[in-house]
Parts: structure tokens; C-alpha cells; sequence
């Protein structure tokens, strides 16, 4: 076999993996049926934020936690932050004994997000009594923006979820807040900046809750959902055996959410996808800003391919939760793999043209096909999305809207080569610093100051 055919050979086997994925977390996404709430009183619940420099966010947050849930105590890691974050925390500490400030100095400070977590998980330990059922306490991480939905402990209480002893994780839905904004952009953008900062929201917007969402429900089916860093519950029951094991719950990964999820499962409990409960998060308006979100999301998925050993080993994960685990962790490399094979598969097939026997022309006329199969396996499992997120969460949407996101989403996917790229780049160069994506609200604070 000639080089060009083992490379043509490699490209096709990928394609069928790929579609044959795309196949497999649609089904379950498009037939789930909603999961069955629970009594919230049953369980103790304990939201952790973590905080670096989140003072122009983080006392909404603190309100709103506070006001949805009565009964949660409130959290919040200052991770070192150089503006008003704590000073922020303390005043609400002065008017409610449910919230709680963990503060992190340098040098231990700003070691990454699983730090910060540890720490407060160190915090909550010592602050319960020793006679707490650990198992009926469960920890929710909330992103310094983030805005739970007031049906969420209802859901995590379920009996799909924390209502199941074998249940040690669960994971929300991720929407973006400011999907609707006209302005999502700071407010000194010009139109094409707000236009484009209106694209990348709403394309964020389809991916969680579509294409993410659908990996997580074949996830539920094989009991290998992964957790994210925003909407994540726990029991401190599983967080107490992950760390007996290993020191600590949360690991030096840039992943450190999903990473918890494998610690969780290979301590023998399930992780859950709660589909109908939903955490609110700012859509990314900024294209160096999503990169540097993504860069630092693949290069975790990346470092957490280790795992994969422990992952195939582990009588506590299923067959099939290995192999959706093992799909989900390579992809990556595989991705990485096709920024080189599918130019190169391109440039073959048109090199194998020009040099046939007859026109040009005619070679087109014989190889017509390939278009459609171009628009068939490289577009549409893409493009398809947007219409199902107008049926399900964009019932005001038009038609010729939702034909206009299925390109606009398909393009917004080639982000993912560029951030594979930059993500293998620091990996083989050493650098696994934990880069803060800046809010959107840090951004006008920034441009009021400079106006002042």
C-alpha cells in the first residue's frame, strides 16, 4: 500500500469513528425523558465559589445563592486576588452566617483551581461536626458568575441523582447567560466587534447545549459523565474516599473537573447528567479570550489521557463508560492528527487529478461525488445542531435563523484545531501555568477606569 493510500485509508477511518460518534450521542439526546425531582431537605449542600479577582461579580453571586437557596452555605475561595473580592465576601459575612470566606496567600495561592477547591473542601471539613452522615452532604462548585436555576437542588436530590446512594457526582446543564445580549462586547466595541461577540456567545450557547449535552447523555447511559467546572455537585462522602486514596480530592490537572470525575468513578460511584436543572455562565464575547478558555480546556483533556490505564483496569467503570471515556480523552491527538491528514488527504486527491489521463475537467466529472461527501461527513454532523437547539431552545427563532447558525456553528468548530495546536504546543514545552479567563464585567471595569 502506496503512502497516499495508507494516508487516505487513516482519513477514512477516522470519518467513520467521528460519524459514527455524532450517531450514537444523538439518539440518546433526542429520546431522553425528564428525570424525577427530589426533596432538597434531605441533603446538607455547600457551594463552593472560587474567586481570583472576581470583585465586580462575585456579590451577585453571593445575593443570589443566598436568596434562591435558604438552606445552602455559601463558600467563596480568594485565591490571593489583588482587587476588592474579599472585602466584597466580608460584608455579606456581616449580614448572614451562611457565608463563609477562604483565603489562599502566595506562594500556596494561585496554584490553579484544584487548589483552591482543596482548600475549601479542607475549610468544610473541619467547620462540620464529627457526627455529620458525610454522605447526605454534598458540594456544588459555582463559577464566581455562575447563576443555578431555582429547580437545581430539587434535580441534584432526585433519585437519578444524590436520591441513588451509588451516586457520588452529578453535573447541570451549562447555558450561557448572555445569549439574548445585544452588547455582549465591552462598551466601547464598535458594531462588528458587538456582532461578533453576539456569533461567538450564541455558538457557545448551541455547543453546550446541544452537542456537549448530547455527550453527556450517552455519558449517562455508559455511567461515565464528566463533570464541569461550573454546576458540578459532589458527595463529600466520595471527595472523602478520593482523598484518603490520594491526599486530596481535586488534582493538579488544567482539567480538574473532569479529572475529579474519573477519581470519582474509580472510587467505585456513578456520575449523573442532570439535563433538566441548568447553571447559567457569561458566553465568552472575545475571540483571544474563548481560545485561551479552549487552549487550556484541551491541554487538561490532554494531561487527563493518563488516566486511561486506571479508566480500562477499574471494575467500578463499565465497558462501554471506558471506551467513551477513551474517545473523549484522545480526541485531542486525534484532532491533532487531522490538522496535518485532512490537508493533506485534500491535496492527494487533486495531485491524483491533475496527474490522470485526460482533462482536468473530466477527472471532476468522474469525482462529482466528492462534493456531497465533503457536505455529508464535513459539514452537516456540524451544521445539524442549531436546528435542534431552535426546536428546543429557540422555539422564536426562524428557519433561515437556524440555517444561518448551522453555518455560522460549522465554522465556529475549526476554533477547536486551532486551540489543539496551542494546547500540544505547551504540553511538549512544559507549561501548565492556569490561565484566568477574564470576565466580561472585569472588561468595562478596565475601560471605566481608563475613561476616569
Amino acid at each position: 500500500m502506496s503512502a497516499s493510500e495508507s494516508t487516505q485509508a487513516l482519513a477514512f477511518v477516522l470519518l467513520v469513528v467521528f460519524l459514527a460518534y455524532v450517531l450514537v450521542i444523538m439518539i440518546p439526546f433526542l429520546r431522553r425523558r425528564p428525570d424525577e425531582e427530589g426533596d432538597p431537605d434531605r441533603f446538607s449542600w455547600h457551594v463552593f465559589v472560587p474567586c481570583r479577582d472576581e470583585e465586580a461579580v462575585i456579590g451577585r453571586t453571593i445575593d443570589r445563592l443566598c436568596d434562591q437557596f435558604p438552606s445552602v452555605q455559601v463558600w467563596v475561595i480568594d485565591d490571593d486576588s489583588d482587587d476588592g473580592t474579599a472585602q466584597v465576601v466580608r460584608a455579606r459575612m456581616d449580614v448572614s452566617e451562611r457565608v463563609h470566606l477562604v483565603s489562599r496567600r502566595r506562594p500556596e495561592a494561585r496554584t490553579g483551581k484544584g487548589d483552591a477547591l482543596n482548600a475549601a473542601y479542607r475549610a468544610l471539613s473541619a467547620w462540620l461536626p464529627e457526627e455529620t452522615d458525610r454522605s447526605e452532604v454534598v458540594v456544588v462548585v459555582v463559577d464566581a458568575d455562575g447563576r443555578l436555576a431555582p429547580n437545581a437542588l430539587r434535580q441534584a436530590a432526585g433519585p437519578t441523582a444524590f436520591g441513588d446512594p451509588e451516586t457520588g457526582a452529578a453535573q447541570a446543564a451549562v447555558w450561557m447567560s448572555n445569549r439574548n445580549s445585544e452588547r455582549p462586547a465591552p462598551g466601547d466595541a464598535g458594531w462588528f466587534r458587538q456582532w461578533w461577540g453576539r456569533y461567538l456567545v450564541r455558538m457557545q450557547d448551541i455547543e453546550f447545549r446541544t452537542t456537549i449535552a448530547a455527550m453527556q447523555c450517552l455519558r449517562g447511559r455508559t455511567l461515565s459523565v464528566g463533570l464541569g467546572g461550573n454546576g458540578q455537585f459532589t458527595r463529600l462522602s466520595a471527595l472523602d474516599r478520593i482523598a484518603a486514596s490520594s491526599g486530596s480530592p481535586w488534582h493538579g490537572s488544567l482539567l480538574e473537573d473532569y479529572e475529579l470525575g474519573v477519581h470519582v468513578m474509580l472510587a467505585g460511584y456513578h456520575n449523573v447528567y442532570m439535563h433538566d436543572t441548568h447553571v447559567e455562565q457569561e458566553g465568552l464575547p472575545s475571540t483571544r479570550r474563548l481560545l485561551t478558555q479552549r487552549t487550556r480546556w484541551c491541554q487538561g483533556g490532554m494531561q487527563c489521557a493518563r488516566y486511561l490505564p486506571e479508566i480500562f483496569a477499574s471494575p467500578s467503570i463499565t465497558n462501554a463508560g471506558a471506551l467513551e471515556a477513551s474517545y473523549f480523552l484522545l480526541m485531542p491527538f486525534l484532532q491533532l492528527i487531522g490538522v496535518f491528514l485532512w490537508p493533506t488527504v485534500f491535496i492527494t486527491m487533486i495531485a491524483q487529478g491533475t496527474l490522470t489521463s485526460g482533462s482536468f475537467l473530466a477527472w471532476l466529472e468522474a469525482s462529482w461525488w466528492i462534493l456531497p461527501l465533503i457536505v455529508l461527513t464535513g459539514i452537516v454532523p456540524f451544521a445539524i445542531w442549531p436546528f435542534f437547539y431552535r426546536s428546543r431552545a429557540a422555539a422564536g427563532a426562524s428557519w433561515l435563523t437556524a440555517i444561518a447558525w448551522g453555518g455560522g456553528y460549522w465554522l465556529y468548530m475549526y476554533q477547536s484545531y486551532a486551540c489543539v495546536l496551542r494546547a500540544f504546543g505547551r504540553l511538549i514545552t512544559g507549561k501548565n501555568g492556569w490561565a484566568k479567563t477574564r470576565r466580561n464585567a472585569e472588561a468595562d471595569r478596565q475601560l471605566l477606569a481608563k475613561e476616569a
